[in-house]
């Protein structure tokens, strides 16, 4: 096994960007070879990793643990900021999508022919943040990844995007950066919050600096902790997502400890810190009301950012869900569960109506994915195995049949740079195995027996109708949400492929089947999502014991 496989995930796009923007010779296809080959060399690590991962252990692994940052603050504590990375079953599956969707992203990226390096080295810059989420363990250092995300997007839309692009863009980041901002003050609270409990009792002098812990440790510092024995100078604070989560590592009376009397207008500051972090999140994923920045930064995104992110970055919000807001809050979210169920409910009914009403294809695909992320909330709302399983199941679905959608759309906007849907009839005689793939791709998203969205669905609605907390209007309302997908991705299907081959501006445009190049990019989608739908475990065997300990952990 590599040594420091999972630093070596994040550093080879990081490495890759700066290849290219120092690279001595202007060709463009210079900038495109290093960016393919750090994105396939990205997979071959990840199957590496995927191969050695031991499905049946819940815990972390490939643990990478290093003192980053250490600062004393007086009689606040020390901060204690580690360099920490390790992969479960619940990261596991999204680093695999992540990999995937990003070298599909490169090879449609293969069309840009300005700012070649400018482009190549923001996307890779964003392929080492998107996987250094997946990975981190430590909150300040997750915060970093997600924040380094906006930048890249941010040029990437507004530089190589449609007429409205420095509209959407502008849109795009206000709307993350509130967020992020929301979660950057939660972040701080905990920090104040919790100590590190092995170098709090190397502080104390129990433990040896180079001394191993061994399982007494931990209890006893949190009991001196309760107990009040450990001068405030002493404790050694800290952002290790395992520490956030255990009560026990929560200083008394602090900010956010279980026993906080802190509130704001008769709110608890706890209650209150969840509902920062869900908003903070429900802006990625994107959850209705916060969603209005995704269909403008669809629009006018390039296609292979279209693909990224409704592939991936989406996908940041729904981890960030379970790692962090019911991780750290597990009662909070408990007790909310029923709002949160209603957000995923609109959003699913709310998406699917949207979708159902646009003239515009990439429109509708965005619609589409408020209302399939809406599943993805629902299931983590029922906090039962099979919601959990399922939302991170959707997750992956998802990210493979977002990208095949966009990509389908790409090409065509290729060929004739018009997406109206009104515009194209009887594409089935010109282009047979466009239609081919698109119809695998549209019934594969309206949730087909045998393709991978099926699967997600199923599984978080089942989760939701098995929760004791939930009323069951909630997930009969959700089931909507497939009947209006079936409406509109039909009646796309129907308009644009079937009956006499008419185009608006067939005069002037030559529509062409789909290239060796575009085959490429597409096969491997369309045999993931026939995969995943067939062989559910192969996704279930990996998330399953970890998600099963995870719930057992916040019970």
């Amino acid at each position: 096994m590599i040594d420091h496989i999972l630093s070596l995930l994040v550093a080879i796009p990081l490495l890759g960007a700066l290849a290219v923007a120092a690279w001595p010779s202007p060709k463009t296809e210079n900038f495109r070879i290093i960016a393919l080959a750090a994105l396939v060399l990205d997979l071959l690590v990840a199957i590496l990793l995927y191969a050695s991962f031991q499905n049946q252990n819940p815990g972390h692994q490939f643990s990478e643990v290093t003192d980053w940052i250490t600062l004393p603050i007086g009689s606040l504590g020390v901060v204690s900021i580690d360099y920490a990375m390790a992969v479960d079953g619940i990261s596991m599956p999204l680093v695999l999508l992540a990999v995937v969707v990003l070298l599909v992203g490169v090879v449609s990226s293969w069309n840009i022919v300005q700012k070649t390096r400018a482009y190549f080295a923001l996307y890779l810059l964003l392929t080492g943040s998107v996987i250094g989420c997946f990975l981190a363990q430590d909150f300040f250092l997750f915060y970093l990844f997600f924040e380094f995300m906006l930048l890249p997007m941010y040029f990437l839309i507004g530089l190589w995007g449609g007429p409205r692009r420095e509209y959407a863009a502008l849109k795009f980041f206000i709307y993350t950066f509130f967020g992020s901002l929301l979660i950057l003050i939660v972040m701080i609270g905990l920090y104040l919050s919790v100590i590190d409990p092995l170098e709090t009792a190397r502080a104390v002098g129990i433990l040896g600096m180079d001394d191993a812990a061994h399982p007494d440790i931990i209890p006893q510092i949190q009991q001196w902790l309760i107990d009040g024995k450990i001068a405030p100078e002493q404790l050694i604070h800290t952002f290790r997502f395992a520490y956030l989560a255990d009560p026990g590592n929560y200083i008394p009376g602090s900010l956010l400890s279980l026993t906080s009397q802190y509130s704001i207008a008769d709110i608890p500051l706890r209650l209150l810190a969840f509902w920062f972090l869900f908003i903070g999140f429900a802006v990625k994923l994107p959850v209705v009301p916060v969603h209005t920045w995704l269909p403008d930064a669809h629009v006018e995104a390039p296609t292979p950012i279209s693909v990224v992110l409704a592939g991936i970055l989406l996908k940041i919000g729904g981890y960030g869900f379970i790692r962090i807001v019911d991780g750290f809050f597990p009662l909070e979210a408990q007790y909310s569960m029923i709002p949160l169920a209603i957000f995923g409910m609109i959003s699913i009914v709310y998406g699917g109506f949207n979708a159902l009403g646009q003239t515009d294809l990439k429109k509708m695909i965005a619609y589409s994915s408020v209302s399939h992320m809406g599943f993805v909330l629902l299931g983590i709302a029922a906090f039962t195995a099979e919601g959990i399983n399922g939302a991170i199941y959707q997750m992956v679905s998802h990210g493979v049949l977002s990208a095949m959608l966009f990509l389908l759309t790409g090409v065509l906007y290729d060929r004739t740079h018009d997406r109206r849907i009104d515009h194209y009839r009887g594409l089935i005689g010109v282009m047979p195995h466009y239609t081919i793939i698109t119809g695998i791709a549209f019934f594969a998203s309206l949730g087909l027996p045998g393709f991978s969205g099926f699967v997600g669905e199923l599984f978080t609605l089942m989760g939701a109708f098995q929760s004791n907390s939930l009323p069951v209007w909630i997930p009969a309302v959700s089931t909507l949400g497939i009947v209006l997908a079936a409406a509109y991705f039909l009646w796309t299907y129907q308009r644009m492929f079937f009956g006499a081959f008419w185009y608006k501006n067939h005069q002037s445009q030559v529509l062409t089947d789909l290239t060796i190049r575009e085959k490429g990019m597409l096969f491997p989608l369309v045999l993931l999502t026939i995969l995943l739908g067939i062989l559910p475990g192969i996704l279930f065997n990996i998330s399953g014991p970890t998600v099963q300990g995870w719930l057992e952990g916040l019970r």
